[in-house]
């Protein structure tokens, strides 16, 4: 069953049940939410700028109010392409994970991933402080941080060979790594090599209810219709930094579904519901050969869980398909 994550609270809490359609917008390529208390606050790329909306009801994200929170130098190492935002709340600041090249060289070898912070309550309010360029061992995209077992660390996909893998690191601050990078999963399986590239991207990281470790992952290249969401496990106690803790899935977690009109399903991100119920966001297109457009979609679906504390993913719920109320947020 799908939950409904959509209620508000006091009079919105009376009001007649709404129901979250997937897609939340009709566009919204590499889309992020996070919850802080009572309001969802959502993400995704746009190229040129930054923005947020925020909502206390997600099945009203499309009248949210986008709102333009930082926009890139003329130029610079972080002046275009800006891609892949995630928002995170980490000790009393927010902070803005984005990936970004150099004016003049949009390539893959002035591509990296830099931070913002605010110190406001409200992410939408306040100044954002430029904190620069994350110290990555390699130029990549697509950065992710998790605290586990006391310690913060950094994932992303870096450009190593041919390939894009995944690279973990342990963080000193929120803006700087430190250590050594190890590089825990490479593009090995075929279907992590569809469209011409071997490709693993937008790591998400997702903690199970025993203590499992989970890193969820974009495998082959954008622009194919095979494009999909794979994971990685590793199991309690485990130090994230050792790549012989996890294992892959032989298959995608989320993949096309064809008869439901979703295609390239991918870049995704992990949310708890006020209910407490996770969930899972991610971008998809609603036909084949549409390759990686700004028409790509963002759609949501709930994360079951397992006596064994493993995730459960379900098919990717069609674009005409209402999201039917079954755990109420509170």
């Amino acid at each position: 069953m799908i939950g409904q994550v959509g209620w508000g609270t006091g009079a919105d809490a009376r009001a007649p049940e709404r129901r979250i359609r997937n897609p939340l917008l009709p566009s919204g390529p590499d889309p992020w939410i996070v919850r802080q208390g009572d309001t969802y606050f959502y993400m995704n790329t746009l190229g040129n700028r930054l923005a947020i909306r925020k909502t206390k009801d997600l099945a009203r994200l499309a009248d949210a109010d986008e709102k333009t929170v930082w926009t890139p130098p003329a130029a610079g190492p972080n002046s275009i392409s800006i891609w892949a935002p995630e928002l995170h709340r980490i000790g009393g600041s927010w902070y803005i994970y984005y990936t970004a090249a150099a004016s003049g060289h949009d390539d893959d070898a002035h591509r990296g991933i830099f931070v913002l912070e605010n110190r406001r309550a409200d992410p939408t309010e306040g100044v954002w402080v430029d904190r620069g360029r994350l110290n990555t061992a390699h130029n990549g995209i697509d950065g992710t941080t998790f605290a586990h077992a006391g310690k913060r660390y950094f994932v992303y996909s870096p450009y190593v060979g041919p390939d894009s893998v995944l690279a973990i690191a342990e963080m000193s601050d929120p803006w700087t790594l430190k250590g050594p990078e190890s590089i825990i999963a490479r593009p090995d399986l075929d279907w992590e090599r569809r469209g011409g590239r071997q490709i693993l991207e937008g790591p998400e990281f997702l903690v199970g209810p025993k203590g499992d470790l989970f890193l969820s992952y974009s495998a082959s290249a954008c622009w194919s219709d095979d494009y999909a969401i794979g994971l990685l496990h590793a199991r309690p106690g485990s130090d994230p930094l050792d790549p012989a803790i996890w294992s892959k899935s032989p298959r995608p977690v989320i993949a096309k579904a064809p008869d439901r009109n979703v295609y390239a399903p991918g870049h995704n991100g992990f949310f708890t519901a006020r209910d407490g119920t996770t969930w899972i966001v991610y971008h998809a297109n609603p036909a084949a050969g549409m390759k990686c457009t700004a028409k790509r979609s963002p759609r949501i679906q709930q994360v079951r869980w397992s006596s064994r504390g493993l995730p459960l993913f379900d098919r990717p719920i069609a674009s005409d398909l209402a999201i039917s109320g079954t755990g109420t947020a509170r």
